[in-house]
């Protein structure tokens, strides 16, 4: 019976293509299921054989715990190069969205206070 190893849903594709290749490279037999049309459905990685799950399992850990090393050593690297990206960089690059977003913010955060400020004043 096949069983998840993998969710897939807001992973990077560098990472999702990363464990594809680690699973093909030891030759565990796996399939991928998408979240479907709508969005809904649990995009996935899944082993086949429940005998290879649990060499799946470490194979993933132990690729999950590199990984995370190798990213915050990369971060690390970029803020001490000054190269990490930052709110006054996202401001830089689009202004117009940028503004837009603080904008609908706002009146998200307006409206509720304004709904609760009638209901008092009734």
């Amino acid at each position: 019976m096949s069983k998840i190893l993998f969710r897939l849903r807001n992973i990077p594709d560098d990472e999702v293509e990363e464990v594809r290749e680690l699973l093909a490279s030891h030759h565990i037999d796996y399939y991928e299921t998408s979240a479907g049309n709508w969005g809904v459905s649990m995009p996935a990685l899944w082993v086949r054989d429940e005998h290879q799950y649990q060499e799946a399992k470490k194979l993933l850990d132990n690729y999950q715990e590199a990984r995370s090393i190798r990213v915050r050593e990369e971060y690390a690297r970029l803020k001490r190069e000054g190269k990490n990206k930052t709110v006054l960089d996202s401001l830089k690059e689009n202004p117009v969205l940028f503004i837009a977003y603080i904008l609908i913010v706002l009146i998200l955060l307006y409206l509720p206070f304004k709904l609760i400020m009638e209901i008092t004043t009734l």
